[in-house]
């Protein structure tokens, strides 16, 4: 679907990359400009992207699980409100993510299947159980948090697409 975006200045995918493409592409990322899906980019950037962004966007599908267990289970109707706003706007960040990681040509498709077969990763805070209420303010708490603050630096990363994801 974005595969026009994946070629590289010399037509060629599959081109070895020069050492002059690679200082050209340093020297941008030094400049602090942004890279955008159809332009020229490392091999190794891309895959490090693909990693990166698929691991956000599953942390964030896999982050709906503890606090919608909760939903039925929260001790008011506010509370539950509260609870499926969240877990709605998890799975539209999960989403943009997704969609942004689609431009480096990988199909979400593809990015699914390595996280159920294990060969993707996500935020392993997801693996302990959240028995008690507390549990769900703790993870409002703590781990949103935590990720507010890794997530406002990656509004300036270099790569477009991501940055802007990022932003919504």
């Amino acid at each position: 679907m974005y595969a026009q975006g994946l070629i590289n200045a010399s037509g060629d995918p599959n081109a070895a990359e020069t050492p002059e493409q690679l200082a050209r592409f340093q020297a941008r990322i030094d400049a602090e400009e942004k890279i955008e899906a159809r332009e020229w980019m490392p091999a190794a950037y891309r895959k490090t992207l693909i990693r990166q962004i698929s691991q956000h966007a599953h942390s964030e599908i896999i982050g709906m699980q503890p606090e919608g267990n909760w939903v039925t289970r929260a001790p008011s109707l506010r509370r539950k409100a509260s609870l499926l706003a969240k877990v709605q706007d998890e799975g539209g960040h999960g989403l943009y993510l997704y969609a942004a990681a689609e431009t480096l040509g990988i199909s979400r498709e593809e990015m699914q299947d390595q996280l159920l077969s294990g060969a993707a990763k996500y935020s392993s805070i997801f693996n302990y159980p959240t028995l008690t209420w507390a549990d769900i303010g703790a993870i409002g708490w703590l781990v949103d948090g935590a990720a507010i603050m890794n997530q406002i630096p990656l509004c300036r990363c270099s790569y477009g697409p991501y940055a802007r994801a990022m932003v919504r």
